[in-house]
């Protein structure tokens, strides 16, 4: 059985690419995760998925255990099959959810109590828990469960939390134990502050995990204080290990996060941007709500071979997103993860080329042109 392990091929001044081999297929790096909340990538079939180009996909653990739980998808196969996925799933701790949930939580050095935004019933989400819930899932990527403060915070605050989340770390990875052919991530904490960032990063690489996700950021900080963190916070983590950036993000928030050395990135923009009517194109994005589309017979974008841009007219797609037509969420949804996901090739092709500058000055230069002028 192919165990979990990690490839560099090449890299190009901080960028990298390569390859995580799991025994579920091969996740090709710089790598972006469409997100599957509940067991589905909203509006798409999970061989549509496959053919935008994704090798992995997120489910999340704070929604699976309220519904349908965690124990029933177990009983009905995994996570997997349950949702006719066969590639590598990741799956989040449920942290940020349940630290999002202000309200309904409370906080203890054992976990979180918390109360469910469904049904109001009580749950205790701790790393043990945390660590139980992604085993019965069967996700091939585990996340250690942490606290992620919401910024702006004090830096007290986010020391508290970040020394928390250490903690829980070391305790994620005992309940983990050994699991072949699954992998653990630790999560690095620390805000925006230099200091605490190496001081988690010692202390997750101490513990020693598959790979390390740069967590606590894309929370309201702004990019350039991201950018920021970016710049130093990957060379505080092992080489020979994957760096997940959690929650990025806009296209050129990932073009960041490569060209600062991050090789996974996740978040639902392409997926809930499809359904309010955008669309990412190479030129920016696309409002298709817009009247100057209603009668427009041209492709959202003519050198794009999803089947939205293959098939189907800006004016069309203007009419379904005005009729309320759930075809255009399907459409602008695929459009948007064929785009990420083109994104992501370009990357890893230009990185392995050594043309990575030349690439992101041509990525910049084009989305600064803005959309085809109106007819």
């Amino acid at each position: 059985m192919t165990t979990f392990g990690f490839t560099l091929h090449a890299t190009d001044g901080a960028a990298r690419t390569g390859a995580i081999a799991t025994p579920r297929g091969t996740i090709r790096t710089p790598a972006f995760m469409p997100v599957g909340t509940a067991g589905t990538v909203k509006a798409m079939l999970p061989e549509s998925v496959a053919a935008t180009g994704a090798d992995i996909l997120l489910g999340n653990t704070y929604h699976l255990m309220l519904r349908p739980g965690a124990e029933r998808v177990a009983r009905l196969g995994g996570l997997h099959a349950f949702m006719h996925w066969d590639k590598p799933i990741l799956t989040d701790s449920g942290g940020f959810q349940v630290m999002s949930l202000s309200g309904l939580r409370k906080m203890s050095e054992d976990g979180v109590a918390f109360r469910s935004h469904i049904d109001g019933s009580t749950h205790m989400l701790s790393p043990e828990r945390s660590m139980e819930i992604q085993r019965l899932l069967g996700s091939d990527i585990v996340m250690c469960f942490d606290e992620c403060p919401a910024l702006p915070a004090s830096e007290a605050e986010v020391a508290r939390a970040m020394r928390l989340s250490m903690r829980w770390a070391e305790r994620s990875k005992a309940a983990f134990g050994d699991r072949p052919g699954h992998a653990l991530f630790g999560i690095m904490q620390g805000g925006v502050t230099r200091e605490l960032r190496e001081e988690s990063a010692r202390a997750l690489t101490a513990i020693g995990f598959d790979g390390y996700a740069v967590g606590g950021l894309a929370v309201g900080e702004g990019q350039e204080a991201m950018f920021g963190v970016l710049d130093y916070a990957t060379g505080f983590l092992p080489e020979d290990r994957p760096r997940y950036l959690m929650g990025v993000g806009k296209p050129d928030d990932i073009v960041g996060a490569v060209a600062r050395g991050i090789d996974m990135m996740d978040c639902v923009l392409p997926s809930r941007s499809g359904r309010t009517g955008q669309a990412f194109t190479r030129r920016g994005v696309v409002n298709i709500k817009n009247a100057r589309h209603a009668d427009d017979p041209r492709p959202l974008d003519e050198h794009c071979s999803c089947p939205a841009c293959r098939n189907y007219s800006r004016a069309y797609l203007h009419h379904v997103f005005r009729a309320q037509e759930i075809l255009s969420s399907m459409l602008l949804t695929w459009h948007n993860l064929h785009y990420f996901q083109e994104l992501m090739a370009g990357m890893r092709a230009a990185i392995a080329e050594g043309r990575f500058a030349a690439w992101q000055a041509a990525f910049h230069a084009k989305r600064a042109e803005g959309d085809i002028d109106p007819l």
